[in-house]
């Protein structure tokens, strides 16, 4: 009893820790860029009394950049954890069901179809910026990303929602989407591809408020529905078996988890591009802190995935001088070799604990 109190406290502590290494981050991010700003006309910008630049650079471009790095970072990694747990697979992410892949499709057939492409502008490069709109750009990544999803789960229910049926619908229906947007590039002005491919890249600084706010609810409800059901996630960890025996509708629980984890994806994806290994390395790291305890790994893998995608895309805007790399290709860049470590690991996973 004394020693599950003190590990219970441990885990706590190492939250607590996490979060507050979060927001050191996140403030410290404000004043690092590619911008001469220093560090005091950063304060006075943050307070909006230094001078317009700095207010606009503060207000406008990092905070609301900043704040999407917390969100998408927190909604990737526990849609991660949460396909793990729901498939008894470590190397589940947030691309297993084909969300990415269908999202891209959608963006692809807005830009080059709709904005940049072979119905309307042509080659023209003013044609193309005055009919892009990036908010219709992510409604359509969305709604294929949620098309994608439902038609897993519907595949998915003709065998009960086995995991090993869900893995597969979803690496085959990511082929159909991944086969799709493949047609349609081919087809695609040279304007029209190069605007595609651009978004592909999963680039923060398209972020607005607006984008944040949306991000933030669906990934905010996700979190509670996750939580509330920890106990029953728990369950699952010992199989479908001994989840039945303890009262849980295993099908009905992966159906709705999953459901949930990919429309955060979907979220995320349609207005960021595709960020890659957030949703694979911030739940292992929690696991290998905390245990496999869902009462305290969504918490953990959540602040986890800010702090990742927040590090690499204040890493990103570091480098050049007054532009930024892709955020995805930085996690990508500093995910494989670390997961690469975690696989090669000697320490085993086990159970929660």
């Amino acid at each position: 009893m004394v020693i599950a109190l003190l590990k219970k406290k441990k885990k706590i502590l190492i939250i607590i820790i996490l979060a507050a290494a979060v927001l050191l981050t996140a403030f410290i991010a404000l004043f690092l860029g590619s911008s001469d700003m220093g560090f005091s006309d950063g304060i006075s910008a943050l307070f909006k009394t230094g001078d317009e630049t700095s207010v606009r650079i503060i207000w406008n471009i990092r905070i609301p950049r900043i704040l999407a790095a917390l969100i998408a970072g927190a909604g990737l990694s526990v849609s991660g954890l949460i396909m793990q747990t729901d498939l008894s697979n470590p190397m589940a992410s947030p691309s297993t069901l084909g969300v990415s892949n269908a999202a891209v499709f959608g963006a692809n057939l807005s830009i080059i179809a709709f904005a940049g492409g072979f119905l309307e502008t042509g080659n023209n490069v003013k044609s193309y910026t005055a009919g892009v709109n990036p908010f219709s750009t992510s409604l359509i990544a969305f709604l294929f990303s949620t098309l994608s999803i439902i038609l897993i789960l519907l595949l998915c229910r003709i065998r009960s929602f086995q995991k090993e049926v869900v893995v597969l619908a979803g690496i085959a229906v990511g082929a159909i989407w991944t086969a799709a947007t493949t047609v349609l590039q081919f087809f695609a002005t040279d304007v029209g591809i190069s605007a595609a491919v651009i978004w592909n890249f999963g680039d923060l600084g398209r972020a607005t408020y607006a984008t944040d706010l949306i991000m933030a609810v669906v990934v905010l409800f996700g979190a509670v529905c996750f939580s509330l059901s920890s106990w029953k996630l728990n369950a699952l960890l010992s199989g479908d078996a001994a989840a039945h025996s303890m009262g849980v509708n295993v099908n009905r629980l992966r159906a709705l988890t999953m459901l949930m984890a990919s429309l955060i994806t979907a979220v995320c994806v349609s207005f960021l591009g595709i960020i890659g290994f957030i949703g694979i390395i911030g739940p292992h790291i929690m696991k290998r802190l905390t245990g496999h305890d869902h009462r305290f790994s969504i918490p953990g893998s959540m602040l986890m995935g800010s702090l990742i995608l927040l590090l690499s895309d204040t890493f990103s805007r570091s480098l050049g001088h007054g532009t930024a790399l892709p955020v995805g290709a930085i996690t990508s860049l500093l995910g494989a070799p670390f997961f690469v470590a975690i696989i090669f690991s000697r320490r085993g996973t086990g159970h929660y604990d």
